[in-house]
């Protein structure tokens, strides 16, 4: 099969971003199993390989020939001055920068002249300032692509996946927003990402929402009401689902190699479990998008900016993550 080709934003160039591209790309393996494009300004990726202390040549590349492209090229835009590039501050500039190199990488996929997105981490606050005008980047992307079918963050670390039945809203709010169709848009969402990332039959563990799974209605009945139900529909789809699982060991099952992905019913319970386990390793993809979509867990790090300092573990197991789905999604739509 011809490989994947993947296009790369450097992520808000005020933070850690542009250095973590720049030593992926050193890395053994990188760029013999996916072609590669850079998208965006010449000198945030030379600024890039300066603070990492490595050598990124650009090879410079039109447009309209990306899809013809082997190896490493580069996609010159011109979105911001380098005086206006401020390390470690949350800027306007920044802000603009990240949307348009994204939104042309966007432009690529949705033509298919790349196969996949790989982004540095942005910044929200700048990505706000500059217009996003969405709760984040994930919802930005799915309005871009004109996309109103069900998607949802998935959090990755090495071979365990999670997704959420609820997401950003207050604790208080979540048992009224647990539902059947909610569970079961995170369960076929954990499966179908799980399959075009290589599993042929994902096994999916559902968390509880109460203490001890409800203990027979004694906490709750959120159990008994909606999550058994929810289970039993899909394994009547002939998906390998179980649960709902007490919260407080469902991460055992999933730190022993016992499932690949584990839903939870909101927030917290599940990313400070995944962090605590490997938060230099972590992944969040896009899931649920036309096209595949994978980035570092962890934000732009200000602290360590352009110190080179950042460590490329979470960027690569993007990456990597992103290449096998890449590969499937170019299969999926006859690539040559």
């Amino acid at each position: 099969m011809t490989k994947p080709r993947i296009a790369i934003v450097s992520g808000d160039p005020s933070g850690i971003g542009p250095e973590l591209i720049a030593k992926l790309l050193h890395q053994d393996g990188v760029q013999d199993v996916a072609d590669i494009v850079l998208v965006g300004d010449g000198h945030l990726w030379a600024r890039g390989a300066e603070q990492a202390g490595l050598d990124v040549p650009l090879n410079t590349t039109t447009e309209a020939d990306v899809a013809d492209q082997r190896g490493l090229s580069h996609l010159e835009l011109d979105t911001i001055a380098p005086e206006d590039v401020k390390i470690a501050e949350v800027t306007v500039e920044g802000g603009s920068t990240s949307l348009r190199c994204l939104d042309k990488a966007m432009d690529l996929a949705m033509a298919g002249q790349v196969d996949g997105i790989l982004f540095g981490p942005f910044n929200k606050a700048a990505m706000t300032a500059a217009g996003l005008n969405a709760e984040d980047e994930h919802r930005y992307m799915a309005r871009y692509m004109g996309h109103d079918g069900y998607h949802s963050e998935l959090n990755v670390l090495d071979e365990l996946m999670t997704t959420r039945v609820t997401s950003h809203i207050g604790l208080k709010d979540v048992a009224a927003n647990i539902t059947e169709e909610g569970i079961l848009n995170a369960v076929n969402l954990a499966h179908d990402t799980l399959r075009k990332a290589g599993k042929a039959r994902p096994n999916i563990a559902v968390a509880a929402l109460n203490p001890h799974a409800g203990d027979n209605g004694k906490f709750g009945r959120e159990e008994i009401d909606i999550l058994d139900p929810a289970v039993r529909k899909a394994q009547q789809k002939q998906m390998n689902v179980t649960g709902p699982w007490p919260s407080d060991t469902v991460f055992l099952k999933a730190q022993r190699g016992e499932v690949d992905a584990v839903v939870t019913m909101y927030h917290d319970q599940g990313q400070i479990a995944i962090k605590l386990m490997g938060f230099e390793r972590g992944v969040t993809v896009a899931g649920g998008l036309p096209i595949p979509v994978a980035t570092p867990a962890h934000g732009t790090a200000f602290d360590i900016a352009g110190q080179n300092k950042a460590n490329p573990g979470a960027t690569r197991q993007a990456f990597d993550l992103l290449v096998r789905m890449a590969k499937t999604h170019r299969a999926d739509r006859g690539a040559a």
